[in-house]
C-alpha cells in the first residue's frame, strides 16, 4: 500500500528539522526498514508543510512494530517539538493520512486488463 501523510513543521524549526534528517540515526534507519517502511521519503515546503510518502504492506502494522522499538520512542520524543498541532501525540501518531485519488500505474493496469479481456472476447476470424 502507498501512504501519503502531512504534518506541519514549526516555522522557527525548519532549518534544524532539515539538519536532523540529513543524518538520521543508523539504528532508526534500520528499525524503519525492518518494520516495513519502504521507499520512504519526506518532502518539506518552505513554510514547513511536510509531506511524507511510504510504501508498506500495512501502515497500522508498520506503526505498531515501530512503537515497540526503543529507538522510535527516543526519536519521536525528540521530533515532537518540531511540529505544530500534535496535541500531545507523537509525530507518527499525529500525522494526517491523505487519500490517494490517482495512481498512474493502477489506471494503466485497468486499461490493459480491459483491453486483454476485450481481446479474449473478440470473435476469431482465423478459427474454422
Amino acid at each position: 500500500m502507498r501512504v501519503c501523510f502531512q504534518l506541519q513543521v514549526k516555522a522557527d524549526r525548519i532549518d534544524e528539522y532539515r539538519s536532523r534528517h540529513a543524518e538520521v540515526w543508523p539504528e532508526m534507519l534500520t528499525a524503519l526498514a525492518e518494520t516495513g517502511w519502504h521507499n520512504y521519503s519526506l518532502f518539506l515546503r518552505g513554510d514547513g508543510l511536510l509531506i511524507g510518502y511510504v510504501e508498506t504492506p500495512s501502515l497500522e502494522l508498520a506503526l505498531a512494530d515501530m512503537a515497540r522499538t526503543e529507538v522510535n520512542a527516543r526519536w519521536q520524543t525528540e521530533m515532537a517539538e518540531f511540529f505544530e498541532q500534535l496535541e500531545g501525540q507523537a509525530p507518527d501518531e499525529g500525522f494526517l493520512v491523505l487519500e490517494e485519488v490517482f495512481h498512474l500505474e493502477d489506471q494503466l493496469h485497468q486499461i490493459n486488463h480491459r483491453n486483454d479481456q476485450m481481446d479474449d472476447d473478440a470473435p476469431r476470424s482465423d478459427v474454422k
